[in-house]
């Protein structure tokens, strides 16, 4: 209002202005007018000059005022934006603390609840049932007029649609909490610091006018974790980088073509794609039921992929690249997604019956464990723990249902982008980043377990991606293919020697009457 009330006054000054060299222009004598009639209107105009003077004096005035007026506000509202800043940022730091101390007081109550040899039922057992009772419940609208403790309430699912909190196990339950309320302690902590997102707005205007292209700063914005809210749009285009050369090549509707023959026509795959579909996530609301949203967009996918590989059909494990994939994608960019892994990035045989070039992984795991984690190699080696049993699936499956979804989502962010390379580089991150707990571990049996379940106490994504593209560096590409050459010859040569066992084994039990009731392992499956 300010700004426009000095607007309208300097309208009215510059106005004025022209009116007075107007009249200062005006020849002191013309032609046909008496020499009183000059005198008079010469006093009139030095009179509105000197009123118009006087306007303009006021006006400067005023005008002076009020710009000193609007300065003074300016400050003001900028001391005020700074006092909110703070108070913003202590209040995250104190709601932070607040759920960490939440999730040590849940962890105590579990040990406080431990049975006591005694049927009587105490009042202290009682608070303790209740305390965890309350602390258990998720977020809901309708809540409990009184409680002994009303802590931060979890929401039932994530965004990306994973239960937050199982439904059946109490202990698990209440694993689940406390693992969320350390998620959001860290989260907290983050949004003190400059947003991902403001750094991604910054790149997307930059690149507003022009295509993107593969650039050392967009590898290291995707590195640290594509936001929510764009990560549909750059795994799309992620997945076109790799795939151009093939969707050159079809036709339009080619993905629809392929859906239809698979449905038409006879299918091998289908039975074990319909026994597979509700076992991809039942612990997420878009695939936990056959009516969910999420089971149709899957089957039709993993049919038009097995019409597709037809040497491959399907493979268990491929349900959940597509599964997460559809969490982002539409069911075409989900099918050109699993194309990507299955006949891009990964080498051939690694969804085959055999799983060949799965096995090869793990073996290149073991070479890198033993060169980047040398002290923890040595650790399992002594106490023999095969820890391959474990990370196989990590490498089959790109950890879905290993790690928090959090960190989940952001490794597949790098690996969309750079490819098979970045699992190797998280399974290690995963093992440093617990390196001197796993240590502390004497004997098999605990070391085994603790590797069963450690991946979900790893919370800090921030931790792990720097522990992975930092600490792990130099990563080169070209050690893994000529390991993956190397130890391919190993592990064909290994089958082949088992086939020719397998062989020798059927001839000899065709020829000894003894031994025809001993049938093999795969015709046991068969």
């Amino acid at each position: 209002m300010l700004m426009e009330t000095i607007q309208a006054k300097d309208e009215v000054i510059m106005k004025l202005s022209r009116q007075l060299s107007d009249c200062e222009d005006n020849p002191s004598s013309q032609s046909g007018i008496t020499n009183s009639s000059m005198s008079s209107s010469t006093n009139k105009e030095l009179q509105e000059l000197d009123k118009l003077k006087d306007n303009l004096q006021g006006y400067k005035t005023q005008n002076k005022f009020l710009n000193k007026e609007i300065l003074e506000l300016s400050a003001l509202r900028r001391n005020a934006e700074a006092r909110e800043r703070e108070l913003m940022a202590k209040y995250s730091s104190l709601e932070a603390k607040l759920c960490q101390i939440e999730s040590k007081y849940l962890i105590l109550l579990q040990e406080m609840k431990t049975p006591v040899c005694s049927e009587e039922r105490s009042p202290t057992r009682d608070v303790i049932a209740q305390l965890l009772e309350d602390a258990l419940k998720v977020d809901s609208s309708e809540q409990p007029e009184q409680a002994f403790f009303k802590p931060h309430l979890v929401s039932e699912y994530d965004i990306y649609g994973f239960q937050t909190v199982p439904e059946d196990d109490e202990e698990e339950k209440l694993v689940a909490k406390v693992r969320a309320l350390d998620l959001k302690s860290i989260s907290l902590t983050e949004n003190k610091e400059i947003s991902t997102g403001v750094k991604w707005e910054n790149y997307f205007a930059s690149t507003m006018n022009r295509e993107m292209v593969r650039i050392p700063e967009l590898k290291n914005l995707i590195r640290a974790g594509i936001p929510h809210d764009h990560r549909s749009k750059m795994w799309k285009w992620c997945i076109n980088l790799h795939v151009k050369k093939f969707k050159d090549g079809t036709d339009p509707g080619y993905f629809q073509t392929l859906l239809q023959n698979a449905l038409e026509k006879q299918n091998p795959a289908s039975k074990q794609i319909e026994l597979d579909l509700l076992r991809t996530l039942p612990n997420n609301k878009h695939y936990s039921s056959p009516t969910s949203e999420g089971i149709q967009k899957l089957r039709n996918v993993l049919l038009a992929f097995s019409w597709r590989n037809p040497d491959i059909g399907y493979c268990q494990g491929l349900n959940r690249l597509v599964a997460i994939a559809l969490l982002y994608l539409e069911q075409e960019d989900a099918f050109w997604c699993l194309v990507t892994i299955v006949e891009v990035f990964m080498p051939r045989d690694y969804y085959t019956k055999t799983l060949l070039g799965s096995q090869v992984d793990q073996r290149v795991f073991k070479d890198l464990m033993s060169e980047k984690l040398p002290r923890l190699h040595a650790h399992f080696e002594q106490y023999k723990v095969d820890y391959t049993l474990i990370t196989f699936n990590w490498f089959l499956v790109i950890f879905v249902d290993s790690v928090v979804s959090d960190i989940l989502f952001k490794i597949w962010d790098s690996f969309l982008y750079e490819g098979p390379k970045v699992i190797f580089r998280f399974a290690l991150a995963l093992f440093k980043y617990k390196e001197e707990d796993i240590l502390k571990l004497q004997d098999s049996m605990s070391i085994f377990k603790y590797l069963r379940y450690f991946t979900r106490t790893i919370l800090d994504a921030r931790k792990l991606i720097s522990i992975a593209f930092g600490d792990l560096n130099p990563f080169p590409l070209r050690q893994i293919r000529n390991r993956r050459t190397y130890h391919l010859e190993k592990v064909r040569l290994e089958l082949t020697e088992l086939e020719a066992i397998r062989e020798d084994f059927l001839r000899e039990r065709e020829t000894n009457v003894e031994k025809r009731d001993l049938i093999s392992d795969d015709e046991e499956d068969n």
